[in-house]
């Protein structure tokens, strides 16, 4: 606690108006000296040398004593005076503080992996002994409803009670460290037989996470993402609805669902702006673009071009390249797709032939991702022969996967954007309201996944650093994330994703292992330390993480 007394300390107040004294005349000073340094204009006599060297000399000295008389520093060369005889200069080994650095942060992050495979383990197994029950009543612990009461006082349906104590280690959040508790996004039926089902396989979990927890004390949240739509998040919290009474939380949509579901990827979204799209269907097809770029991540490339009478970049700066889905590229392209407008007649062999050539450069010049490829094609209908186009472009390989989305309850042109899909490699879904996006764009991402899935890759994928809001509370961390996959025999060759497991490194944990009291904070660690784990660097404000090439995702 500081001492009253000290003059290092808070200025006492009657000291201010004979320190605010001192700068103003110190100001003044300041301000002849810099009137000096232009040049003299026509009728202005010119100021000797002499003086204005007297002026600073001045200046100079008026600066000294008001920063020595209020800033303590001679009290404080007298306190360092004082202990210097029992002070003594020790020289410290950087190269072994930068490796017990690391050392500490290998063990620790290895804690958290072993923590995550745990949890893959234990779902797996659970779904391998899991029969598909179509009728299956099953009560859970809804984080929404848990503790809430009809007028009677009785507890409402999936809201028994569930005690909640509030906890450090969980940012003083309300949690229960023995249970964990089921999110479901708004527009996910809670009692649907495939949610129903998941959660009651999902159960299994509970003495996994509490066991991880016991284990390593230092572990956050965990919790295991389903490709349906479910959340289980541990430790067990209630979950609070906007001012709308809305869940908009989507765990499908996290970064860490996305890394660890699919491998990075070239995207050309081509969109369908001629005047049949007027209306509801444009209203559906922006949302459906939207949605689109939610599911994409740092690893992900992108553009979107939009065709009537002729082809459009929406954004003429990115013509004929693939830009990098990042946060900003995405909100932008989200702003520029709102403001399409429909008319004409769609030509949609010439943009097609655009996304190809576009994929086609890229994958020639070692550029993107260089890993999947696909073209999402958005339109209420398709009314050209499309084979010329996939015949030059795409067939007999198949490179790129085409995935159509039909727009409108028109269903016309179903059987066409069906056999353009199948064809290649992608999948067909139509879009008839707003409500049907999210669930039907979701399903892109299973196609795309099945190759890692039916080969049964659990690569550990480690999330860039980001602010945290699935529980709430606001802290920078990263997210170690592995898929789960269906074991089932006969399953097995459709690469079946179930879902995602992962648990939350807040980056204050990890500061905590840095030995800052023996480093200045110019001589921090701001390099990579091992090559087997990712590597949080701090100067200042700024904290970034970077990943070695055995945690990067598959094709980088």
């Amino acid at each position: 606690h500081p001492d009253p007394s000290c003059t290092h300390g808070k200025m006492p107040s009657h000291q201010w108006p004979e320190a605010w004294a001192s700068l103003q005349k110190t100001v003044v000073t300041l301000c002849l000296l810099c009137s000096t340094s232009l040049s003299p204009t026509r009728g202005q006599a010119r100021i000797p040398l002499e003086t204005v060297k007297l002026w600073a000399d001045t200046f100079g000295r008026d600066l000294y004593d008001t920063v020595t008389k209020y800033s303590g520093s001679l009290l404080l060369q007298k306190k360092y005076k004082d202990v210097e005889p029992s002070l003594k200069i020790k020289e410290v080994d950087g190269l072994e503080l930068v490796r017990k650095f690391s050392e500490d942060m290998e063990t620790m992050l290895r804690r958290k992996v072993a923590a995550v495979q745990n949890l893959v383990e234990a779902a797996e197994e659970a779904d391998l002994n899991h029969e598909f029950n179509e009728s299956l009543v099953f009560n859970y612990y809804n984080s929404v409803l848990i503790n809430e009461k009809d007028a009677g006082g009785a507890y409402v349906e999936l809201g028994a009670e569930f005690v909640l104590e509030a906890n450090a280690h969980f940012g003083n959040l309300l949690v229960n460290t023995s249970l964990s508790s089921v999110q479901l996004p708004t527009n996910v039926y809670n009692k649907d037989p495939d949610i129903l089902n998941g959660i009651y396989l999902s159960e299994a979990l509970n003495p996994v996470f509490v066991e991880n927890f016991r284990r390593d004390p230092t572990l956050t949240w965990q919790y295991f993402g389903s490709s349906t739509g479910f959340f289980r998040i541990y430790p067990g919290i209630k979950w609070t609805p906007d001012e709308n009474g809305v869940i908009a939380f989507d765990c499908r949509n996290r970064g860490w669902y996305i890394q660890a579901a699919t491998s990075p990827k070239d995207i050309v979204i081509v969109m369908d702006t001629s005047g049949s799209m007027k209306g509801l269907r444009m209203a559906i097809a922006k949302h459906t673009v939207s949605t689109i770029l939610d599911t994409l991540g740092e690893n992900d490339f992108v553009n979107i071009i939009s065709y009537n009478d002729y082809i459009h970049y929406i954004e003429p700066c990115f013509k004929g390249i693939l830009v990098q889905a990042d946060r900003d590229n995405r909100e932008h392209f989200k702003q520029l797709v709102d403001k399409l407008m429909v008319k004409g007649v769609g030509v949609v062999g010439q943009a097609l032939s655009e996304a190809f050539q576009i994929l086609q450069q890229f994958q020639e010049a070692g550029q993107g991702s260089l890993c999947n490829q696909a073209i999402m094609l958005i339109t209420d209908g398709a009314v050209e022969d499309h084979r010329p186009v996939l015949e030059k472009y795409n067939w007999p390989h198949r490179k790129v996967r085409l995935f159509t989305y039909l727009i409108g309850k028109e269903v016309s042109f179903a059987d066409r954007l069906k056999w353009i899909a199948c064809n290649n490699k992608g999948y067909y879904t139509q879009i008839s309201t707003l409500a049907d996006a999210q669930e039907n764009v979701m399903e892109y991402l299973h196609v795309l996944s099945r190759p890692m899935v039916i080969n049964h890759d659990h690569d550990i994928t480690w999330t860039e650093a980001y602010m945290d809001s699935k529980a709430q509370s606001m802290a920078l961390l990263t997210t170690v994330a592995m898929p789960v996959f269906s074991k089932k025999n006969e399953t097995r060759s459709h690469g079946i994703l179930l879902g995602v497991v992962g648990s939350d490194v807040a980056l204050r944990e990890l500061m905590k292992l840095a030995p800052q009291y023996k480093v200045s904070p110019d001589q921090a660690p701001r390099y990579p330390l091992t090559p087997s784990i990712p590597v949080f660097l701090a100067r200042g404000a700024r904290l970034c993480l970077f990943e070695y090439r055995s945690y990067l995702p598959r094709g980088s």
